[in-house]
């Protein structure tokens, strides 16, 4: 089967019976009066595939090379969205190309275009690109909006794949609330909050679920100190001088020991209000995890990255944290959190088309 190409690596097959024969195995092109169009990717796979031989306006027969070549010039990036675009295909699905600032829709397999709606929303991105936050809330919105799933494949250096999907979050857990009769009295001693008091060891550490027991002490980082203090459940009081530590102060010293604790603390807070027990996700290389109920009872089912709204970063540094929750069964959630302190949930997760 023969096509003209086109000067933007498009082509069309003119010949109706050659036209429905490429359209039929596949759902490859678009039909119309005049026989078959085929955008470059469809003309680019179906060449390489060898079941399509192109030919420029004067009949010479034009070379695979040549025209990727010709594809590359004519669409920025177009060598990394092929690689998304041939793997896709080679696993069996049909796709299409969808405008920005998607690569491609996805039709289950199986599926009969026009029939059956798309499964998936594919961005492609190459690992040299960075994960910026914002533009990928703003896809998982959309994707969420059509009810589509949105896969984010990521081309390394070597052109291996790996697909991400991202959806939008809401982690809840089921811990029971409770306060304490009369607040605590914690000492702020450098980077930690410590706790003497038996009964208040007791309904903190226990029931609340908050710090760390050390021996008959209370151990709480500056995170649950700042949340308890400001939800009146504790009064803090300078290890070395004995005088009050408002929230203000405790605060800015937080942020001077450690950059994004105001982010953290969002975040904090947000999960806490949904009955999740929160602490420290460091030895997960995160910045917190989260279980559903009581630790004692229960693994952790989320570790989080607190970061601004407009985080960006290079993809190897989520790629990482991704394997690593999924390594320990684990739901990694990255929490954007706006400058008035909105926090949202942006889920990744690595999976195999």
């Amino acid at each position: 089967m023969t096509a003209l190409l086109g000067r933007d690596a498009t082509s069309r097959v003119s010949d109706p019976a050659e036209a429905g024969t490429v359209y039929g195995r596949g759902f490859f092109g678009t039909p119309d009066k005049d026989g078959l169009a085929l955008d470059r990717y469809e003309t680019v796979y179906l060449a390489e595939m060898a079941r399509l031989a192109l030919a420029d306006g004067r009949g010479r027969a034009v070379p695979w090379p040549d025209l990727f070549r010709r594809a590359a010039r004519s669409e920025r990036g177009f060598g990394v969205r092929y690689i998304v675009y041939r793997d896709l295909r080679q696993r069996g699905y049909v796709v299409r190309r969808s405008p920005p600032p998607t690569a491609f829709a996805v039709l289950p397999r199986g599926g009969i275009l026009n029939k059956s709606p798309a499964k998936f929303w594919v961005a492609a991105y190459s690992e040299r690109q960075p994960f910026d936050l914002a533009e990928l809330e703003g896809l998982a919105d959309r994707a969420h909006g059509a009810k589509k799933s949105l896969l984010v494949a990521v081309v390394d250096e070597e052109s291996d794949l790996t697909f991400y999907r991202l959806r939008r979050s809401t982690p809840v857990g089921s811990h029971p609330a409770q306060t304490m009769g009369v607040p605590a009295t914690g000492w702020l001693a450098e980077d930690r909050v410590i706790v003497f008091d038996p009964a208040a060891v007791a309904v903190l550490g226990k029931g609340l679920a908050h710090g760390s027991r050390i021996g008959e002490r209370l151990e709480l980082s500056l995170l649950e100190a700042a949340h308890l203090l400001d939800a009146g459940q504790l009064t803090l009081r300078d290890a070395r001088s004995g005088r009050d530590v408002p929230l203000a102060r405790l605060r800015l010293r937080a942020e001077r020991l450690e950059h994004g604790f105001a982010e953290r603390l969002a975040a904090y807070r947000v999960l806490r209000s949904r009955q999740l027990v929160v602490k420290t996700g460091f030895k997960y290389g995160a910045h917190l995890r989260a279980y559903p109920r009581n630790p004692e009872t229960v693994h952790a089912r989320y570790l989080v990255r607190a970061v601004p709204s407009t985080y960006r970063a290079p993809w190897p540094e989520i790629a990482g944290a991704v394997r690593v929750a999924q390594g320990v069964r684990k739901d990694l959630l990255v929490a954007g959190v706006t400058p008035e302190g909105t926090v949202r949930f942006l889920g990744l997760e690595r999976i195999r088309p």
